[in-house]
């Protein structure tokens, strides 16, 4: 009895300090990237469901010269063709399938050799990490437990055939509210076995939107910051990019889009992006002062971006296959 008892009081007070950590958390200034990069981790004034610390990679260059991570570049490789919905959801749940094969029934924490692509472009195993880079048809997709009225005219019952949203909806398994895929928005879905990188789900999400953030910045674009208690980036009180991701023992898909040109705002007028109200999107070429760019152009930036946050280097999954 009175072992319980001792056990019931300890289980109390870790309980207390985790609460108090987590009340204690301050939320960093990220006036400038290289700023951000002056200390190896940042604490996060987020929610709980988001709450997370981002930590840096220490890795030596060799290191991430070994980590190589099969790239499906269909924003290059097509000549900027957009890629209906389904088509790379089937693409997705392929590759974790693939992943889940490769990890079997082994440890906790299988061994790492065959999480990256070998040095020898011939081997074309699968099962290795992957990132998908592409630009959908129109679709609005929902969470496992978005709310559908987020969706202008979804439920008015007495609605004509001009207010019946023009837009594909789809409701797939990630988490996060509604919102809206098409032309002129870059989205990237990493197919990641987080044990080679942090066995964090809320360091994961803070590491994508890291990566939005060096891209913009690499663009030109400035102001880009998170939120306290959202997802996403945002400039000047507009949000630019979403987050919205499933993991499966680990292993990452879906992922993140960024809004580059205008062509990707004219439909976010048929829902509440993100389920925000009120809340207003922006775009790249909204908040840059310098030329145009085009979905291809920043494209470069994200690549660029994807490998200094994840430590990783990126190969061509058409030029290995050549």
């Amino acid at each position: 009895m009175i072992t319980a008892v001792l056990l019931f009081i300890y289980a109390v007070a870790i309980a207390v300090a985790v609460a108090v950590e987590a009340l204690q958390i301050k939320s960093p200034s990220y006036s400038h990237y290289h700023q951000r990069y002056h200390t190896t981790s940042f604490q996060l004034a987020l929610q709980p469901q988001q709450l997370g610390e981002f930590e840096i990679l220490e890795l030596t260059t060799n290191e991430r010269n070994q980590r190589r991570v099969r790239l499906h570049d269909l924003i290059t490789s097509t000549n900027d063709e957009q890629i209906p919905y389904h088509e790379a959801w089937d693409m997705q749940k392929e590759l974790v399938e693939q992943q889940l094969t490769r990890i079997g029934k082994r440890p906790k924490d299988p061994p790492l050799y065959d999480q990256f692509l070998p040095n020898d472009l011939e081997d074309n195993r699968v099962g290795c990490d992957s990132i998908i880079i592409l630009q959908h048809d129109p679709v609005y997709t929902l969470g496992t437990a978005s709310d559908p009225a987020f969706i202008n005219g979804y439920n008015d019952e007495n609605n004509d055939n001009n207010k019946v949203p023009k837009v594909p909806i789809v409701r797939i398994e990630r988490g996060g509210e509604v919102t809206y895929h098409g032309p002129g928005q870059l989205t990237v879905y990493p197919i990641l076995d987080l044990r080679g990188y942090k066995q964090d789900v809320h360091w994961y999400m803070r590491a994508l939107e890291e990566v939005i953030l060096l891209a913009l910045e690499k663009a030109g674009v400035q102001g880009a910051t998170r939120e306290d208690n959202l997802t996403g980036v945002w400039v000047s009180d507009k949000k630019i990019a979403a987050i919205g991701i499933k993991a499966r023992r680990w292993v990452t898909m879906h992922g993140l889009a960024i809004n580059v040109d205008m062509r990707s705002l004219g439909n976010f007028g048929g829902i509440v992006p993100c389920g925000l109200e009120g809340r207003s999107v922006t775009c790249i070429n909204e908040a840059i002062d310098i030329s145009q760019l085009t979905v291809e152009e920043f494209t470069v930036h994200v690549k660029e971006a994807l490998e200094e946050i994840f430590g990783i280097t990126l190969i061509s999954a058409e030029q290995q296959n050549r």
